[in-house]
């Protein structure tokens, strides 16, 4: 089986995440793409982060009827801080039959020279990277690198930041989440 590894905090998950993540899991070669949720770094405790648990629970539910998409919180049980190839080791040892990949926006490849063992990674992991409007190059190492596939996924311009800055504002952007994740988001008051 063929898994892409999205990572991220996903405080909150929105639309933009399920979009890529669906668009890549519908059309890319792919049999199913796990959200990796970024447990909270005991070191950098930030007041807008919501705890771990409730993260996973908001993407467990957004991903819920969507049979390709699945929810992972393999990092909360690895020390801290945690670096990806280790991640992708241990995803390696537990599930022996799968094939797993990256997935990241086209921010994160341009930084991607400065990712630990970035090189490692790169010789044994395939990269699936979506589109973003950002500033700045990808490094030329990394075009047309036969590792790295571009997706031609739809670009959301919406950020979790965004949405929780709105919610505090008390905006309507229930449009922005899935339904389940705007209802569990109101009935326990987050971001407010």
């Amino acid at each position: 089986m063929k898994v892409g590894l999205f990572f991220g905090t996903f405080n909150p998950i929105h639309i933009g995440h399920m979009i890529i993540a669906n668009y890549i899991a519908e059309f890319s070669d792919l049999d199913e793409v796990w959200f990796v949720i970024t447990p909270q770094s005991p070191f950098k405790q930030k007041k807008s982060m919501l705890s771990n648990h409730h993260r996973l629970a908001l993407v467990t539910i957004a991903v819920e009827e969507y049979p390709k998409l699945k929810t992972s919180s393999i990092e909360f049980d690895l020390p801290q801080p945690n670096y990806t190839i280790n991640t992708l080791v241990h995803l390696e040892e537990k599930y022996t039959n799968h094939q797993f990949c990256l997935i990241m926006g086209e921010d994160n490849l341009k930084g991607f020279h400065k990712w630990k063992n970035y090189e490692t990674i790169l010789q044994n992991y395939e990269l699936y990277v979506y589109p973003r409007v950002s500033e700045g190059k990808v490094e030329h190492q990394f075009k047309n690198h036969s590792k790295i596939q571009i997706v031609n996924a739809p670009i959301v311009e919406i950020s979790s930041t965004f949405i929780r800055n709105a919610i505090k504002e008390n905006k309507d952007i229930r449009t922005m989440l899935p339904t389940n994740v705007w209802s569990y988001i109101d009935e326990m008051n987050f971001y407010k």
